[in-house]
């Protein structure tokens, strides 16, 4: 049986340890562990250490910080999905007296509560959670920084709200509900709130000096469901594959898709960086390509888990230092690294089983106004329309009733296609959210608004 290790090139293998091997020598960090996912599967894992012989495994647990928020993300659809609440709750409908109760579940998932970044004083990250024992001690006497809504601001103390929302729905504490329905379900058995041995310990590596300390290792208290966990690359490594996929038995492969689209309004330099934010999720655009996922911290440790849905090549970088190596950055060259080296091999084309002649009318080229599109049924049973000058508006459609159509993505992203056939079956035109396409540009009889010039075409009088 072929290993995972295997499973790449030799080339490959090669260029990731080198990768790493920088990253952690550059970034000046006690130890880094990194993994590779394609196709659901993990196929090459590394790792880098300070000390000698004792390299750590895929077994061997790192904090994961913020990473901890995309599954708190992860429990919150899943209540949605049950129908124990709606996105667009207000949090005071099941969570009342919070004081910030007109802010909702989405507001909250896609850091767009206008809530603080942080919780008042002392630095929570480096601090018992004793010390805040309720969600008034997260969330201060000015919880509120921006309107509600308004702008994207990320906010550590609107996931403790999340987490306090599932416990109250659930009537059990975040970690159990969370053990119950997204780690053991999907084989995660070393994630877990306190670190259970091997685990790394955290450091703090002096700037201007090859020298360390250890960092306090805190539990957060109820500010838990934000950054608490502790995982490991295989750990990871797995729920990099859920977040691509889905499992029926955690969350739809169309509810983790809603996830990764994104929720919130971006700032103007966030535009400049790629960078936009889901449901629990980061969303990031480096050297052309998209990336889905999430980076963590906190005093001793940095990590990211990061997908290329196109490449379906996601990757893992973990290490034990409170700055130094940019995670974010060396996953995405892993990614790069395989995707480059080693091209996903295509599914072989397949037709159609059965082919709708009603559905076939609707297909080949159509204008608005003057702009040419071709409008193409897939193998999905999806209909994509595209621009032919390769620039504008595009979008797929997928069946909705009868005979109308709804859009998947981009402007007409919700809005209704519809044919509009002549008394006697064929197709007069579509509309397309008021849009007129027709056949011909401007075609003469077409309902257009504004309707046709008498004379029709004509060159310079």
């Amino acid at each position: 049986m072929t290993s995972p290790q295997e499973e790449l090139l030799p080339g490959t293998r090669r260029a990731l340890l080198h990768r790493i091997a920088v990253a952690q020598r550059e970034g000046r960090a006690p130890s880094l562990v990194a993994a590779v996912v394609r196709e659901g599967r993990a196929v090459w894992s590394g790792a880098r250490t300070s000390v000698e012989g004792e390299v750590p495994d895929g077994d061997v647990q790192y904090r994961i910080g913020s990473i901890t928020k995309t599954f708190t993300a992860v429990l919150v659809l899943r209540l949605r999905d049950e129908g124990l609440l709606d996105l667009a709750d207000p949090l005071e409908k099941h969570l009342p007296g919070t004081g910030v109760g007109e802010v909702t579940v989405v507001d909250l998932l896609a850091h767009r509560a206008g809530l603080a970044a942080e919780t008042p004083g002392p630095w929570w990250e480096r601090t018992p959670g004793s010390l805040r024992p309720g969600l008034a001690d997260v969330l201060g006497e000015r919880p509120l920084v921006h309107p509600v809504g308004r702008r994207f601001h990320y906010s550590n103390p609107g996931y403790a709200l999340l987490g306090a929302l599932v416990e109250k729905l659930r009537g059990a504490p975040w970690a159990d509900v969370l053990r119950r329905e997204v780690l053991d379900p999907l084989g995660l058995h070393r994630t877990t709130v306190e670190p259970v041995a091997p685990h790394a310990g955290g450091w703090a590596v002096h700037p201007w000096a090859d020298v360390m300390q250890p960092e306090p290792l805190e539990n957060l208290g109820v500010m838990a469901p934000a950054g608490q966990l502790w995982s490991t690359t295989g750990d990871l490594a797995r729920f990099a594959a859920f977040l691509a996929a889905g499992d029926e038995r955690v969350l739809s492969a169309e509810s983790v898709r809603e996830m990764r689209t994104p929720a919130a309004p971006a700032e103007a330099a966030d535009v400049a960086d790629g960078y936009a934010y889901g449901l629990g999720l980061e969303l990031r655009h480096q050297q052309g390509r998209a990336f889905v996922g999430h980076t963590g911290s906190l005093p001793g440790f940095l990590a990211c888990l990061t997908i290329s849905l196109a490449d379906d090549v996601g990757a893992v970088v973990l290490a034990n230092c409170t700055s130094g190596p940019a995670p974010f950055t060396v996953a995405a060259d892993l990614v790069r690294i395989v995707a480059e080296a080693e091209p996903r091999v295509p599914a072989p084309w397949r037709p159609l089983h059965k082919a709708d002649s009603a559905v076939l009318d609707l297909v080949g080229q159509w204008y608005w106004g003057t702009y040419a599109f071709g409008l193409r049924l897939s193998a999905d049973g999806l209909l994509a329309l595209e621009p032919l000058s390769g620039k504008g508006r595009r979008s797929r459609f997928r069946p909705d009733g009868d005979s109308g159509w709804v859009g998947l993505e981009g402007y007409y992203a919700g809005e209704a296609l519809q044919p509009v056939r002549r008394p006697d079956g064929t197709v007069s035109h579509l509309d397309l959210g008021s849009f007129v396409f027709t056949r011909q540009p401007y075609e003469e009889g077409a309902p257009l608004p504004g309707g046709v010039d008498a004379e029709g075409w004509r060159g310079l009088p």
